[in-house]
């Protein structure tokens, strides 16, 4: 079994990391409750240089990022560049536009792949895809999930395989995550509970621990197929401070045997 660090998905308090000062004070909060890394996301029009040196000051290493698509088309020196400043050997998409989720549009992707992650590769960087339940559609006999992993190389392309989002799509975390071992060194925890109020869907994001996911098995697997960094999100907080809810998860990850 890989030894897997914890990290916390900024993406959860994107509201705090507007401006450097409030990142600062983002950094400080996540580092207080124990985590180490960072994934960087969700973040204002800030300075990356900036944001490197509150990195260096507060002591936490970026693990990972989220960054667009687009991005990386259309500007990839500056994408190197950034993750070079910020000591980043992980970027990655928390998922494509609309264009791109059809057969025509996995092939456009897939196209439009190899010098992106050829160019991140000459720099020490790999390149992963973050999942959400619509590459659950399927084309044919398969899903476009499915399609994804099967046609581009492991080279190109890793696996930030989404707990909660493979669930909602149908999907065996735990089985997604063997499926991919040895391609994932990203593994975004997110649990699923069920809430029964008048009006709202029943299906909610929870802290982990706190929902129905099958945490034993998904830990195991992620231990067994060589993920890295599993990183903390929560989408939505409903109303409680999402420190708070980053402090449950990793108090209850910790009980389970990881930090």
């Amino acid at each position: 079994m890989s030894e897997m660090r914890l990290g916390a998905q900024l993406y959860t308090c994107r509201d705090f990391c507007k401006t450097i000062d409030d990142i600062a004070e983002t950094l400080r909060k996540v580092k207080d409750i124990g985590y180490q890394a960072v994934q960087v996301s969700g973040f204002g029009p800030v300075d990356y240089r900036e944001v490197a040196k509150l990195l260096d000051d507060a002591g936490v290493i970026c693990a990972s990022t989220h960054i667009n698509w687009d991005d990386c088309l259309n500007d990839i020196d500056a994408v190197i560049e950034t993750h070079k400043a910020w000591k980043c050997p992980h970027p990655a998409i928390g998922g494509l536009s609309n264009e791109y989720h059809s057969e025509d549009g996995l092939k456009k992707f897939l196209d439009e792949l190899p010098p992106i992650a050829e160019k991140l590769a000459a720099e020490g960087m790999d390149f992963s895809y973050h999942n959400h339940d619509h590459e659950f559609v399927r084309i044919g006999e398969k899903t476009w999930l499915e399609e994804l992993y099967e046609k581009a190389s492991p080279e190109h392309l890793k696996a930030e395989i989404d707990t909660y989002w493979i669930t909602a799509g149908g999907g065996d975390p735990a089985a997604w995550i063997r499926k991919l071992a040895g391609r994932e060194p990203l593994l975004h925890l997110k649990d699923m509970a069920i809430v029964l109020e008048e009006g709202m869907p029943p299906q909610r994001f929870a802290e982990i621990g706190e929902g129905n996911l099958n945490w034993p098995a998904i830990i195991d697997a992620a231990g067994d197929s060589g993920v890295e960094w599993c990183l903390i999100e929560q989408d939505q907080c409903y109303g409680r401070d999402p420190f708070e809810s980053l402090a449950i998860s990793y108090r209850n990850l910790s009980a389970m045997g990881l930090k």
